[in-house]
């Protein structure tokens, strides 16, 4: 059974061990990059209107005795972003110089950045990443809702897509990186599709 519980910035800090492992399982980051993305998330906590949900695998219903504790199988966080945070500027800029300022500030002038997303991969394909996203963006009051995937065919990019968000960049090369990324978006509140 799996429940989400909601948790501010000082929680989310004392889980990082915990939401890296989920992380690591998820993405396959290389090690050495791993104390960097800790220290990203870290900082993301402080970021305005810092919001997190993990997603808790119990074994059994709420309050049957003799249970074990839940464990923590996935967490999505955002955050309003803001001029000044690395991710909204880069982006700013990008889509700036691809659709004109006015798009860009449509889209991220008041806009809900889901920073990170991820189920541990022994839980995924059971709707816990599409219920996570739907219960992070539930009351929000900013205008949009916005973020970035590895821009190839994967399963988290048919979840957005399912989910109403369309391409606002593609191909997209973030500053010292690789690897292509689609910014994609939608406007809040999200319904349901």
């Amino acid at each position: 059974m799996i429940e989400f519980r909601g948790a501010g910035p000082i929680e989310f800090g004392e889980r990082l061990d915990t939401v890296i492992d989920i992380y690591s399982a998820a993405m396959r980051p290389p090690a050495d990059q791993l104390p960097g993305r800790k220290a990203i998330m870290r900082n993301h906590g402080i970021y305005p209107y810092f919001q997190c949900y993990f997603a808790e695998w119990r074994d059994a219903p709420f309050g049957v005795r003799g249970t074990a504790e839940p464990r923590i199988v996935g967490f999505a966080y955002g955050f309003r972003g803001a001029p000044g945070q690395w991710w909204h500027d880069v982006v700013h800029r990008e889509l700036t110089d691809r659709a004109g300022r006015e798009v860009a500030d449509a889209w991220l002038g008041h806009a809900f950045e889901l920073a990170e997303i991820h189920v541990h991969p022994d839980y995924q394909g059971k709707g816990i990443g599409r219920a996570m996203i739907r219960t992070l963006c539930a009351g929000r009051r900013e205008r949009s809702a916005v973020l970035s995937t590895h821009d190839r065919p994967t399963a988290a990019r048919h979840l957005y897509a399912s989910l109403g968000f369309t391409d606002l960049l593609s191909r997209y090369v973030f500053p010292g990186g690789y690897e292509e990324y689609a910014i994609v978006g939608r406007p809040l509140p999200l319904t349901r599709s």
